[in-house]
């Protein structure tokens, strides 16, 4: 999928035009299930995330696959040239990105 997306226009339209509709109606689904608003949850989760969630959509799908570290692995990288961790963010196991925060010592 991500050697199509990157092909170019027509490689991201065909990928895009699979996985949208995909996720919309995975979450139309979802909210009828709950028996909620989708279109308050839509503005919510644009005040939420500062992106709306087909915004959200497209840039991790343009990021799609990923390669992941672990904590451990970052600290020991950043350590080995001079940084110490300040702070620290964790998704705590589900899914999302740790976010760090290193100085230069």
């Amino acid at each position: 999928m991500k050697r199509l997306y990157n092909t170019g226009r027509v490689g991201q339209g065909l990928v895009l035009g699979v996985f949208v509709p995909y996720f919309a109606l995975r979450s139309a689904v979802v909210d009828a299930l709950r028996r909620t608003n989708p279109l308050r949850n839509y503005r919510e989760y644009k005040k939420d995330r500062g992106m709306s969630r087909v915004r959200d959509w497209v840039d991790w799908l343009g990021g799609y696959p990923f390669e992941v570290a672990k904590p451990e692995e970052i600290f020991d990288l950043y350590r080995e040239q001079g940084f110490a961790l300040e702070r620290l963010k964790t998704c705590a196991g589900g899914i999302g990105c740790n976010e760090f925060v290193l100085r230069r010592q």
